[in-house]
């Protein structure tokens, strides 16, 4: 239930920066490349990212990703927790245990369909945190998702943090 509120609350903040005008006949402005999309699956998937060229393949995040949906495809739960940070698993735990559900079946569920490729581009690197766009599976357009540092290892963090951190990101226009 409190991740039908936050995500509700997410769309409801999202939604108060801007609007998509989708009259194409007589609207004379392009379309707003900033729009969100929704997938109840993954509260990341409410974000507005705007359709950029790729600056980058993500040579350090890319092989994370890629082992991460590679060991949930094989249902290897340990496999696959390596790369969430400690934030994360508190966060699909809590997540977890609202729906009576055990972390990693409701992480299976959650990143549907687990073996569709996932595309990884345009990270960037700032001490021990990056921002790598991802789409592909649940994500069905570009998401930027936030990874942290831990141990010496990349790691997803928490979605809670991914959002806190685009909030604060300054809004790019597409005008």
């Amino acid at each position: 239930m409190r991740f039908f509120i936050f995500l509700s609350a997410m769309i409801f903040l999202i939604g108060c920066r801007g609007s998509e005008n989708t009259n194409t006949t007589t609207n004379t402005r392009p379309p707003n490349v900033n729009a969100a999309t929704t997938n109840t699956n993954n509260p990341l998937a409410t974000t507005k990212t705007p359709e950029v060229s790729t600056a980058n393949d993500a040579p350090t995040i890319a092989p994370l990703v890629q082992s991460y949906y590679a060991a949930l495809n094989k249902k290897d739960e340990a496999g696959a927790k390596k790369y969430l940070s400690q934030s994360a698993l508190k966060y699909w735990e809590d997540e977890a245990k609202s729906e009576k559900k055990t972390l990693f079946a409701y992480l299976l569920e959650s990143e549907e369909p687990l073996a569709e490729k996932r595309e990884i581009r345009n990270e960037k690197i700032e001490g021990e945190t990056a921002i790598a766009e991802i789409k592909g599976g649940s994500l069905g357009v570009w998401t930027k998702i936030k990874f942290v540092k831990e141990n010496d290892e990349w790691k997803f963090a928490s979605p809670k943090d991914s959002l806190e951190s685009l909030q604060n990101t300054p809004r790019t226009s597409a005008n």
